[in-house]
């Protein structure tokens, strides 16, 4: 397993930006993200209803560039973590962890023995079809994968110390929609109970070393999101990009023509 530079940027209090992919299921994404400076992208699997074939040609292109590939799994079960880190990912990111023990149980699907019970197969993606010493290659992914536990309800900001206080996990993950919608205020991400929240999950990063994360939706949360403490940020996902890029150019040619001479 490559060193991931977006750890050891993270381990050392940086800020580390990405983007989130949903819709572009073309290796052309992974070449794209990296040339547009983004340092890790999180390919989904929650959500796009994308298998393990998909995924790994995404995974496979990212390889050929800076881009430090990451999987958004579809559940914390250790199968789908397995598979995601076999195919090449250097890290995950797991969904509705609620309880420390749900912290526990991603990380060490996500660890080799001893620090976990991660199954063990070589020569393969995620160790570039090497061949070497086993133990050695072992440590070196203990070192370099990245788990993101993301909190997403109630109970998960109840336990958000708890959780950052799990050896493993690098990132407590606010995913904004589920959280709110946890919270009975949907979308409300100014609403004073998200906002506390948010600051809970913050602070509990702050005290045992974690790196607080989330998606920006748009330019202009980017700055504010950043002051607020997140450092493993994700500007936006594919398909909002995409749009907006587009409609940005649509209305200057609407607008060009509504005043170009007659």
């Amino acid at each position: 397993m490559k060193v991931n530079p977006v750890k050891q940027t993270l381990a050392a209090g940086g800020v580390s930006p990405g983007t989130m992919v949903f819709a572009l299921d073309t290796p052309a994404v992974a070449l794209l993200a990296a040339e547009a400076g983004a340092e890790w992208a999180v390919f989904d699997m929650e959500h796009t209803g994308w298998g393990f074939d998909t995924i790994r040609r995404l995974v496979a292109a990212a390889g050929t560039t800076t881009l430090t590939p990451l999987v958004r799994v579809p559940a914390n079960e250790r199968h789908f973590i397995g598979r995601a880190l076999d195919v090449g990912a250097s890290g995950v990111l797991v969904p509705m962890v609620h309880t420390e023990a749900d912290a526990r149980a991603a990380a060490s699907a996500s660890l080799y023995p001893p620090d976990g019970d991660r199954g063990a197969a070589f020569t393969m993606a995620h160790d570039g079809y090497t061949d070497g010493d086993v133990a050695a290659k072992m440590r070196q992914a203990n070192d370099n994968v990245l788990v993101a536990a993301m909190i997403e309800s109630a109970e998960a900001v109840e336990n958000a110390d708890a959780i950052a206080a799990v050896d493993g996990v690098d990132v407590l993950w606010v995913g904004q929609f589920d959280l709110t919608s946890a919270l009975g205020i949907p979308g409300q991400t100014d609403h004073p109970d998200y906002v506390a929240a948010v600051e809970r999950v913050i602070e509990a990063c702050r005290k045992h070393g974690k790196a607080p994360g989330i998606m920006a939706p748009g330019l202009g949360s980017v700055g504010p999101l950043v002051e607020q403490g997140f450092r493993f940020v994700a500007y936006w996902r594919d398909a909002w990009i995409f749009k907006q890029g587009l409609r940005d150019g649509v209305e200057a040619i609407r607008d060009a023509a509504d005043h170009r001479s007659t």
